[in-house]
């Protein structure tokens, strides 16, 4: 079994994962155009060249990133798999120096078992929340917060109290698109 950086070849694959736990309501479903544009973010799990397992890193913000779709092929769980992705994306993190890694999960004890913190949702900075809108939860949320320190230098910016004012998601209206083509 290897972990390395995903590649646009392992896009149907990946989305089939995904898809198994989506169809449940564990995770968000990623179409095969998000997994293209992202796959920088993702890691995989083979063996064999099967896919055992995914999870992927965004980054929010200059000290903070998610670990997202995270998932494990079922006949592979419990195996340590899920640790060894997390423990991937937490390296790739400390590489870029990025200060805190959050994750919104229905699997919050295993989040502990790696250190993580299950913290209040809305004390995690609006952008998080860019991706809801795609969620038929949205309104009902019932993922759990998590947060890890993974490195320990301090953030690389001291954001005043209205940094985060910039990073909510606003689709313009059709009047401010047109006065921006002008």
């Amino acid at each position: 079994m290897q972990i390395r950086p995903a590649t646009v070849r392992d896009v149907p694959s990946i989305a089939a994962l995904i898809a198994t736990f989506a169809q449940r309501g564990k995770m968000l479903f990623r179409s095969h155009a998000e997994l293209y544009e992202t796959i920088r973010d993702f890691v995989i799990a083979e063996d064999a060249d099967r896919l055992l397992g995914v999870c992927a890193l965004e980054i929010i913000w200059a000290d903070l990133a998610e670990i997202r779709s995270l998932a494990v092929a079922p006949a592979h769980q419990k195996q340590g798999l899920g640790r060894q992705l997390v423990q991937t994306i937490i390296t790739e993190a400390q590489r870029l120096k990025i200060h805190r890694l959050f994750a919104l999960t229905y699997e919050h004890p295993f989040f502990e078992r790696l250190g993580f913190s299950v913290v209040d949702k809305n004390a995690l900075p609006l952008k998080v929340w860019s991706g809801c809108i795609k969620c038929p939860k949205r309104d009902s949320c019932d993922e759990i917060a998590v947060v890890k320190t993974v490195l320990q230098a301090p953030p690389l910016l001291e954001d005043p109290p209205d940094t985060y004012a910039d990073l909510r998601y606003e689709v313009p209206t059709p009047l401010q698109m047109r006065g921006r083509s002008q």
